[in-house]
């Protein structure tokens, strides 16, 4: 697996490309022709594996964040017009695809689509951001720096019952109302603006014995403002369907989440796109009923114990894949 001069090791890249390797190569062994979404481009790991690998295969890149699509654009620079660079979010995918950047024309149905959701490893890395609980700085955790709501933002001004509502709902933080009450409190005194603050009140609201057993006592809290600033989770209820309708016969969509709110999501629209849409108890499927799509993965896939070590950042990804078998929708 490559990362350039780029430093960023994509997660299960190997494991990526396998997937979808029968979606785009199955007119052509060279992926001639055929078209993938990276609808989570970050900086171009993924991608670049995908077009280094496929030597007729064409890139659409999508994400919000400007710095990712800057680095992106230059390590994807060596494959030029088969890369497609595009500012947005995934959920916008329908619009990219009717005007993606430096192609002729519209796309009406592409060979694949890869989600790698969550925070990305850049991000995580620009230390100014506040995604990383690791390091004290400024509470943003914007993916898109020109959004208007920042972490400080809900810390400083959401209610105590949003504010627990989030953190339950987002973090499953077993102690969110707690928590939700000592930020109140303290916000009382000073507004929040930088992390380190939020980390030594995480470290003095949450008891003792769940910080020495349910790993670092900030992650909870962390991941649910981070979803709930940039809407993570709204915008992939409505992107993965997008997706899986933009797929061509014989397409691949894999999805590779960090999270069991996310992974639980991607295994429910899976599930439903799988499903006969027969009513129960029929001797025969009804015309017109049978499922448009089929799983390609047996439950969620993980990262090797080889790969954790070398990346342990891959260590929570859970990977699931779905294949389109019929044109249309179920009845």
């Amino acid at each position: 697996m490559s990362t350039g001069d780029h430093g960023h090791v994509p997660v299960m890249a190997d494991r990526i490309v396998d997937l979808l390797a029968p979606a785009i190569t199955r007119t052509d062994p060279t992926g001639h022709g055929a078209v993938v979404v990276d609808t989570t481009l970050g900086a171009g790991g993924h991608s670049e594996l995908l077009l280094q690998t496929f030597a007729g295969l064409t890139v659409i890149g999508i994400d919000r964040d400007g710095a990712a699509r800057t680095e992106a654009a230059d390590r994807l620079a060596p494959f030029g017009a088969r890369a497609s660079i595009n500012a947005g979010r995934y959920d916008e995918l329908e619009r990219i695809l009717a005007d993606p950047a430096g192609l002729p024309g519209p796309i009406a149905a592409v060979d694949g689509v890869l989600f790698d959701l969550g925070v990305s490893s850049m991000q995580l890395d620009q230390q100014g951001r506040g995604f990383a609980y690791s390091v004290d700085a400024p509470l943003d955790m914007r993916m898109n720096p020109d959004d208007e709501l920042t972490a400080a933002d809900i810390l400083n001004t959401y209610s105590h019952r949003d504010l627990a509502r989030v953190l339950s709902d987002y973090g499953e933080e077993r102690f969110a109302g707690r928590i939700a009450s000592a930020v109140v409190a303290a916000r009382r005194d000073e507004p929040f603006t930088t992390s380190g603050r939020l980390v030594e009140l995480l470290y003095a609201t949450i008891p003792a014995a769940t910080r020495r057993t349910g790993g670092h006592p900030a992650k909870r809290t962390f991941q649910a403002l981070r979803i709930e600033v940039n809407g993570e989770l709204d915008s992939l209820r409505a992107a993965l369907p997008a997706a899986l309708d933009a797929l061509a016969v014989g397409g691949r969509a894999v999805v590779m989440s960090y999270q069991s709110l996310e992974d639980r999501i991607v295994k429910r629209e899976f599930t439903e796109r799988c499903r006969s849409s027969s009513p129960a108890g029929l001797p025969v499927e009804l015309p017109g009923t049978a499922p448009r799509f089929q799983l390609v993965t047996r439950g969620a896939e993980q990262a090797t114990q080889a790969e954790i070590d070398i990346n342990p950042r891959s260590a929570p990804a859970r990977v699931r894949a779905i294949e389109r078998i019929a044109e249309g929708s179920p009845a």
